[in-house]
């Protein structure tokens, strides 16, 4: 704890990357708030900078090193602590940037505050602190939230990934699988319900591993039948997944819990059964598709969105073309689409028959236009069906006087409102397609608006 005799220091955490690490950058702020820090943006002059690392592709990687550079040369004279992916594989790299403090790994995250309280207090080191201990034995680290923004609050229930996936450094940065507590998750989610939380994502590494590490009953359908036994509970999402995940008792599971969002990310990689044996993934795409149709026969709303790398080594212009087949098959909401990114030490890295870079990208915008394409014939089906659709709303553009928000099944729509409905649940009538969006009519009021007629709607 800071002393009290002095103006209270402050404090900004840049986040790059994942879900988890957005958890993770919370549950820092939130312990340099109890230690005496206030808590500001990352453009504003600060005491303390923490930044909060990727490294899922290289550019994460330059991203990161980028982003530190640049709050130095903001505030030199500031402490800077750099923890998260990155820091985990590169921590030499990180150290060696002129006016890093220290260098934190993932295995004890929160370490960053210790040291943080230690450097405001003693002065900042004179040669940068690594500490970096191996993942092989590392513990799921007890981490709680109780902020959150109008709507959404992420829970961390999982770390680590054993797939070893062939172009993939995260079970490097991350270590093996380990899972939050059933206990301990169902307790943070009640908190954050009864705080007035209206959207919890439940997310991990490897989400749909939670469990693996604590007994056979412990699946990630036990789980979502724990929260969802939370009494006033709002909308339950769940982090990416892999395919194989999608078994018949998840999908039961799910189509019986109507607080699940009808949404699902599935971190496909590719729409090709020899791509994804070559990456070493753990399905093809007769298997993720059907695990598709386990879920579209049980909720007629489901929504999925999608990860695909483009121009991984070997990827004929056939292997290509079938991706493009499937995801226009699959109709996804969104697909993100990026290059593939060669990472030191992967067996990807050394593969033959590396992609050139122009074709990587001419893939990458060719998905894009894919995704576009789908997107639109879902949100055009919407406004032909003319249906009300329950829409939570959490943003307010002041230029363009729209609110923002999203239904069950994650499709963004825009309304105008005469009051503000941001946290709120509403009752929304689609009237034409922006770019990407549902631009909607706001078919109640507050007061018209009951819990009856949300759940009827969803």
């Amino acid at each position: 704890m800071l002393s009290t005799h002095s103006p209270a220091p402050t404090a900004a955490i840049l986040t790059l990357g994942c879900k988890v690490n957005q958890y993770e950058s919370e549950a820092l702020a939130e312990t340099l708030a109890d230690a005496g820090f206030i808590i500001l943006p990352p453009h504003e002059i600060c005491d303390l900078y923490i930044v909060n690392s990727c490294t899922v592709t290289a550019e994460s990687d330059r991203k990161s090193r980028q982003a530190v550079r640049r709050l130095i040369k903001q505030n030199p004279k500031a402490v800077v602590i750099v923890t998260g992916c990155s820091a985990e594989t590169d921590a030499k790299l990180m150290a060696d940037i002129s006016g890093v403090d220290a260098v934190v790994g993932n295995k004890e995250k929160l370490k960053a505050v210790r040291y943080a309280l230690s450097f405001m207090e003693n002065g900042k080191p004179a040669e940068p602190v690594i500490d970096v201990p191996s993942l092989e034995d590392a513990p799921f680290e007890p981490m709680v939230i109780t902020h959150f923004d109008r709507t959404r609050a992420y829970v961390k229930i999982q770390d680590g990934c054993e797939s070893r996936c062939t172009y993939c450094t995260i079970p490097a940065a991350r270590g093996r699988e380990r899972s939050k507590p059933l206990c301990d998750v169902v307790r943070e989610v009640a908190r954050l319900t009864h705080d007035g939380c209206r959207e919890v994502v439940l997310t991990g590494i490897e989400t749909g591993a939670w469990g693996k590490d604590l007994g056979k009953e412990y699946t990630l359908a036990a789980l979502l039948r724990a929260v969802a036994d939370i009494p006033n509970v709002g909308r339950i999402r769940l982090g990416s997944l892999d395919p194989t995940v999608i078994t018949e008792d998840f999908a039961d599971t799910v189509a019986a819990l109507p607080c699940v969002a009808p949404h699902f990310h599935l971190s496909m990689q590719s729409g090709c059964s020899a791509t994804l044996a070559r990456m070493k993934r753990k399905y093809n795409v007769a298997q993720a598709e059907r695990a598709m149709e386990r879920l579209r026969t049980r909720l007629p709303s489901v929504k999925f969105t999608t990860d695909i790398i483009a121009g991984f080594p070997g990827e004929t212009e056939e292997e290509f073309a079938e991706t493009l087949a499937f995801a226009r098959r699959a109709g996804f909401l969104h697909i993100h689409a990026f290059p593939y990114s060669k990472r030191v030490g992967t067996p990807a890295a050394t593969m033959k028959e590396q992609v050139p870079e122009e074709i990587k990208h001419r893939r990458v915008r060719l998905l894009n236009d894919v995704s576009r394409d789908t997107c639109q014939a879902l949100l055009s089906r919407e406004v032909a069906m003319g249906r009300p659709l329950t829409v939570l709303f959490e943003t307010y553009r002041a230029d363009t006087a729209l609110y923002h928000g999203h239904t069950p099944d994650f499709m963004e729509v825009t309304a105008p409102a005469s009051w503000d409905v941001r946290g709120q649940e509403v009752i929304v009538v689609p009237m034409e397609i922006g770019d990407g969006v549902l631009i909607g009519r706001i078919l109640t009021d507050p007061t018209e608006t009951t819990k009856s007629q949300v759940k009827e709607l969803s």
